[in-house]
């Protein structure tokens, strides 16, 4: 098996794994959070949304948290934003970098953005052009490549659509989300296939919900494919608010102890990360899905006893 040396993580848990939690976080609590992922090795945190609080009422304090957390001039702090209003509040809070989003599903772009794919286009077009000309780098998230709630499997042929789309656009990077967590690694070797008939493997990042226990096989088979690049959560957290059934992102600190244990280079302190995962845990008031905090639980009780 031909594996690379050194792979790229990218936390989405303060945004991505926050979004959907009923349990209401603190300004101040996100900050820490943040601050404790900042501690870790990490180069890139997705740390917040500038979707109108309306819809993602749990991330109605970006500006806030954007502007309090301490920085590390090496770790990339980047957010979601919709629109130019949102981009107008990111740049005010001095983000790094911008992801923008849609699907590759028509149902589910229309229940998650109230637009058609065709709508939409133009609409991130001016995000990406007003972030550029502040600087800034745009990353693109494309949901349901492999399967939507509505429409069941997705051809690759709409997600090469959409993909030809964002990076005419010129955004820098495409983050491949199996949004609800269906796919398999037959699905996502089809997938990449035919992506990387087009495009460089660098040119994508894959992020995988764990709802059926594939993520890690998703991952394995996508690290064959040459892709060096993974979205994940500490403690497993998330799930899309427009995806009925979707469960959490897969676990940082599971995807660490698979690539620590392969000898593949993160940069990362798995310790710290799911210490992270514990200050949230509590915060929550639940266990959270990783398997890794599952360990760590059994442990401190055997030692109880």
């Amino acid at each position: 098996m031909q594996l690379p040396k050194h792979v790229m993580i990218k936390e989405v848990g303060p945004r991505d794994g926050l979004q959907n939690e009923k349990t209401h976080i603190t300004t101040v609590d996100k900050v820490q959070l943040v601050n404790l992922l900042s501690q870790t090795g990490l180069s890139y945190i997705e740390v917040t949304s500038f979707v109108h609080p309306k819809w993602i009422p749990q991330l109605a304090d970006a500006v806030e948290v954007l502007r309090a957390i301490k920085r590390n001039k090496d770790i990339t702090y980047a957010a979601l934003v919709p629109n130019m209003r949102g981009l107008e509040r990111a740049l005010q809070a001095e983000v790094d970098e911008v992801s923008i989003f849609m699907s590759a599903s028509e149902s589910h772009n229309q229940s998650n953005i109230n637009k058609t794919i065709e709508e939409t286009f133009p609409i991130l077009e001016e995000v990406v052009i007003g972030a550029k000309a502040a600087k800034k780098k745009v990353r693109g998230y494309i949901s349901t490549v492999i399967g939507c709630p509505y429409e069941g499997y997705i051809h690759p042929d709409k997600v090469l659509r959409v993909t030809d789309k964002l990076l005419e656009m010129g955004v820098a990077e495409i983050s491949l989300g199996d949004t609800i967590g269906v796919g398999v690694p037959t699905q996502v070797e089809y997938l990449l296939e035919e992506l990387l008939k087009r495009y460089v493997p660098e040119k994508f990042a894959m992020h995988f919900h764990d709802t059926r226990g594939t993520a890690l096989a998703n991952i394995m088979k996508s690290l064959e494919m040459g892709i060096t690049k993974f979205d994940s959560a500490l403690g497993g957290l998330g799930g899309c608010p427009y995806a009925k059934g979707a469960s959490g992102n897969v676990a940082t600190e599971d995807l660490l102890y698979l690539f620590d244990e392969m000898g593949i280079e993160t940069g990362i302190d798995r310790q710290k990360v799911l210490e992270a995962a514990l200050y949230i845990e509590e915060k929550l008031g639940k266990a959270v899905a990783s398997k890794q905090m599952a360990i760590v639980r059994n442990e401190r009780s055997a030692n109880q006893l």
